[in-house]
């Protein structure tokens, strides 16, 4: 039989639990922020560092991956690049402070330089929504606030692991003026009426979409489960679409935005053929910096039958 007083006070002992991770993170964000970027970029590095000198799945994950997508490049090479990766995922990680706690005022002028504007001004132009396919590159935290200034805006997130912080999560991307709607079915209706409206929305197109919710397609020539929300996102809506990159310059000298053109497949009806286009898209975005993209990210994960697990052998 079940103890209903011990199941009380697991799910008490849960809550606590979660509500201390919650403030430690929220504290340590808030420390990020008191730090100027070049040193908080310096914090990140050393972060970074650590992860490259100690045994850690992050590290383990991107070696994996860059085997895969980099065959290339020789053993020093591959060496190279997962050490440059691990540092710019420390630098993820701090710069959460400035991204998510600093003003406009002090945030936006970082952006030193946007490649690529005459594509989104054409895209205004057409008086539809636009919808920026955002991979996990450089400061994609720093995309959102960016892009939230220029036109009205609705964003899906995803809840975080840690319940206790979604709150500060919400209020920190949305200060600026974005609405947020959660990654269910009711956030992707209220994302279509958002576009359908001429709204900008951004969206990470890299992330597994899990069993349902894809299809497999190749990623730097391996197949990988691929999102097919874009293309039904993009024929609902009938919107204009576009990568972004908000790439990081050394030294903390801010931020440079690209905006990329996108094949017109990415919008197919035929979702084979939407998903290869859109992990084309990507790849295309990872070679601007191929150091600062998310390699610790399990994309090969679930393969497709008779095919490799890279993460098991």
């Amino acid at each position: 039989m079940s103890n209903p007083g011990k199941q009380t006070a697991n799910r008490t002992k849960n809550q606590n639990k979660q509500a201390w991770l919650g403030a430690v993170l929220k504290g340590l964000i808030v420390f990020f922020s008191w730090l100027p970027l070049r040193w908080n970029q310096a914090l990140g590095t050393f972060i970074g560092t650590l992860l490259w000198w100690i045994p850690n799945s992050n590290k383990r994950v991107s070696q994996k991956n860059i085997a895969v997508a980099f065959p290339e490049l020789t053993q020093q090479e591959q060496r190279r690049l997962v050490k440059r990766s691990l540092i710019h995922l420390g630098q993820v990680t701090t710069e959460l402070g400035p991204a998510w706690c600093w003003p406009q005022s002090k945030l936006l002028p970082l952006i030193k330089e946007v490649e690529g504007q005459e594509l989104l001004d054409q895209a205004r132009e057409q008086h539809k929504g636009v919808l920026l396919l955002a991979p996990h590159i450089g400061a994609w935290e720093v995309n959102g606030m960016y892009t939230s200034t220029t036109q009205s805006s609705t964003f899906l997130y995803r809840p975080p692991n840690i319940p206790s912080v979604e709150s500060f999560m919400v209020e920190a991307r949305s200060r600026y003026g974005a609405k947020l709607a959660p990654t269910d079915m009711r956030g992707v209706r209220y994302l279509v009426k958002a576009l359908k409206a001429q709204q900008l929305s951004a969206i990470l197109p890299d992330q597994d979409p899990g069993k349902k919710g894809g299809v497999y397609a190749p990623f730097f020539g391996r197949p990988a489960r691929t999102m097919t929300l874009v293309s039904k996102l993009i024929q609902k809506s009938d919107c204009a679409f576009l990568f972004v990159v908000m790439e990081r310059l050394p030294k903390g000298q801010g931020y440079r935005l690209h905006v990329l053109p996108a094949e017109d497949e990415v919008a197919s009806e035929d979702e084979t053929l939407a998903a290869a286009a859109l992990n084309r898209g990507v790849e295309a975005c990872i070679r601007i910096a191929p150091e600062q993209y998310l390699w610790s990210y399990k994309r090969y994960r679930k393969p497709p039958a008779g095919v490799e697990d890279i993460y098991k052998s």
